[in-house]
């Protein structure tokens, strides 16, 4: 005697061994013992054999007509072998039986299970429905096909490249965008990333890197709300008397955040003013402009393009343009002229006269360290109106350089400006975003050259100077502190007014940029507070202590900062590699950094911004200089390698210790970490599954 019965969702069937009130002992064709449970026997016979029943039964299951099946079952609750004998005929056989059995358990959707071999009939709606859900999975599979084959073939269907940066980096993995990419992949054995490149998904490198970043940082777009306006100032400020502002920046900065001034000079006692502009005058936490400065956090910068934190009217309203008064917040440090001691300090909310807006990268030339210090220099005939202000410009550059020795006492060691900086300009007609396949030029600037060390100097005083008032008046702010200049001690951000090593000053809270940071607004705030009410700003500030949104301030502003400062980085590497490729450039000079893994080495350029990863040499000390033969450049995973062709020195120049070294191995690109897992599972065939 056999007999069949269900286990775990199976059909099996063998040999009955012994059978008991209870249970029975099956052998299997394996040779296998099992103990089954009367109520899970589901079919007695004496023939076929077990494996031959099963096998015929599957077959015949698949010529059985549901619809016809659903229309000869009764409406209540009945066997499968009842249905069978009314399907087949009156005297269905025992391999019929089993059919109907397993076709009743591929058909949920129709029939809707009762109990061991007990079935009742599902209602028409249901059938309906569970009938549009079928059709619409194996057209869901028939899109996932067509859609993989296309990608295969090069093509990229429109609705992958829709969804590209979703399905690269934060993909539904549900999705059939998703799955027909994973797909194509395993089909062709062809990387994720490489398949849409050649598919064209990827419209260009340049595009990828920006798309990417708005999607992961402005998914909703760069645009702002079209019912923003720039609020006036409606407190009645005074007049600096006395004042004739100026700032220095960069020719392509629309935010002038800063101006300087100066009063005094001859007299014993002089006056420098630090002036910054007050948007925090005009609008408070949680208006609509600082919900929009909120969300954003910082102004994005790039090589030839930005997006700003605030709209460009809002900006230029309170920016600290030439031949206005404008409302400031600022910082009058009154000094000994002749030993530059500091012997006071106030705050005030007033309008600035602004003078003058210069630009750095059109008087560096002119505006030198000889130019500042000796009278009798020639005067800067291309720039009349830094002459007109080279009294002023000249105590400041030596209470800059005052202030920078004082700071390097603190510090324990010099500032090292042995690397310089680099300015990247685009050549473009239009003032667009830019496409990629831009001219770019790369100009290097001294870093510690004298307008930005004036510069520097004075926003350092403010935001110490600043930080430090607000800690004495015990109103909150948003602090930088570094414990120590120790290796590993990293600059944090927080609420309490501690020593920033790395800087050399006793306190340091980003005050001077809120036009273009939104933890320089929010300190601008406290900032004010504490000017309108001295000892009792602690009540009216804004921000009280131990605020907790200080705190979510803090972590949301860091996260954006980082990724913004990643972000900016990329892409004056994209540029760099395009600078390489349009001047023909295969081979550089190149200082070494330290030895990577599998032989390797780190080197950084000499004359471009640009670490990578190079082969050829072993053991070569930091600092060695070596002649770098340059390999393929991919412009999507930001990457160039090459080979050391020769070693340029005899000894090495000491580039000081390595503690950078690990933030300098992040600026060599690597592999794109995407999150397209062609290793997922394969989706399974429904299999019948038993109640």
């Amino acid at each position: 005697m056999y007999a069949l019965f269900e286990e775990a969702g199976k059909f099996l069937a063998g040999r009955i061994l012994s059978e008991a009130e209870s249970s029975a002992q099956v052998e299997l064709a394996s040779g296998k013992r099992v103990k089954v449970k009367a109520a899970n026997l589901l079919l007695k016979f004496e023939k076929p054999d077990p494996e031959k029943l099963l096998a015929d039964a599957r077959s015949l299951a698949e010529g059985i007509e549901l619809e016809m099946a659903y229309e000869f079952a009764p409406d209540e609750e009945f066997g499968f072998a009842e249905l069978a004998q009314d399907y087949f005929s009156a005297a269905a056989t025992i391999t019929e039986q089993s059919a109907m059995l397993v076709k009743l358990f591929e058909a949920p959707h129709y029939f809707r299970r009762a109990g061991k071999g007990r079935f009742r009939k599902a209602a028409p709606e249901i059938v309906q429905q569970a009938l549009l859900a079928i059709e619409r999975k194996k057209a869901q599979a028939q899109q996932i096909a067509d859609w993989a084959e296309a990608l295969a073939a090069g093509q990229a269907p429109q609705s992958i490249r829709d969804e590209l940066y979703k399905i690269l980096f934060k993909p539904d993995k549900n999705t059939s965008e998703y799955k027909a990419v994973v797909e194509a992949s395993r089909a062709t054995q062809t990387a994720p990333l490489d398949l849409l490149r050649r598919a064209g998904a990827i419209a260009s490198p340049y595009q990828f890197h920006w798309k990417r970043f708005l999607f992961d940082h402005f998914p909703k777009g760069i645009g702002f709300p079209g019912s923003l306006e720039a609020p006036p100032v409606t407190e009645e400020l005074p007049l600096a008397e006395g004042v004739a502002a100026f700032s220095i920046d960069d020719s392509q900065t629309t935010e002038i955040d800063d101006a300087l001034s100066v009063q005094g000079l001859g007299s014993g006692s002089v006056t420098v003013g630090v002036h910054i502009a007050a948007p925090g005058l005009a609008f408070t936490p949680g208006g609509a402009l600082d919900q929009v400065a909120r969300q954003r956090l910082s102004t994005v910068y790039m090589p030839g393009h930005k997006i700003t934190m605030l709209p460009d009217a809002i900006v230029q309203t309170y920016t600290l343009g030439a031949g206005q008064a404008r409302p400031a917040v600022s910082l009058y440090v009154t000094l000994d002229e002749a030993t530059l001691a500091v012997t006071a300090s106030e705050t005030r909310l007033e309008r600035v006269p602004v003078v003058a807006n210069l630009r750095h990268d059109r008087l560096d030339d002119t505006v030198t360290e000889q130019w500042l210090t000796d009278p009798a220099s020639p005067p800067a005939a291309p720039a009349p109106e830094a002459e007109a202000l080279r009294a002023e410009m000249s105590f400041l550059f030596r209470l800059a350089r005052h202030l920078k020795a004082a700071r390097e006492v603190v510090r324990g060691k010099p500032e090292n400006f042995n690397r310089p900086d680099y300015n990247f300009r685009l050549e473009s007609d239009t003032d667009s975003e830019p496409v990629g396949d831009e001219t770019v030029r790369i100009t290097v600037r001294r870093r510690g050259a004298p307008l930005d060390l004036i510069v520097a100097e004075a926003m350092i005083l403010a935001n110490s100077t600043w930080g430090s008032w607000l800690g004495d008046l015990g109103v909150p702010g948003i602090y930088r502190s570094q414990a120590s200049m120790a290796p590993g001690v990293k600059v944090r951000m927080g609420t309490k007014a501690l020593p920033h090593a790395g800087i050399g000053v006793p306190s340091y809270a980003w005050s001077t940029s809120p036009l273009r940071r939104y933890v320089d607004l929010v300190n601008q705030w406290q900032i004010i507070a504490a000017a309108r009410h001295g000892r009792t700003a602690a009540l009216a500030a804004p921000f009280k202590p131990k605020d907790a949104e200080l705190f979510s301030i803090i972590s949301s502003f860091d996260a954006a900062y980082s990724a913004y400062n990643g972000y900016q980085a990329a892409m004056e590497r994209f540029w760099t590699l395009q600078y390489l490729r349009q001047n023909g450039i295969a081979e550089l000079t190149a200082s070494v950094i330290k030895e990577g893994p599998a032989g390797s080495l780190l080197v950084r350029a000499d004359e471009l911004p640009l670490v990578l990863p190079v082969l050829g040499a072993q053991s070569l000390p930091r600092g060695a200089r070596v002649r770098v033969k340059l390999g393929e450049i991919d412009d999507i995973a930001l990457d160039v390698g090459g080979t050391v062709v020769e070693r340029l020195d005899a000894a090495p120049v000491d580039e000081g210790d390595d503690a950078g070294a690990d933030e300098e191995e992040a600026m060599a690109a690597g592999p794109i970490a995407i999150a397209v897992d062609v290793d997922d599972a394969q989706p399974q065939a429904d299999a019948p599954a038993a109640a």
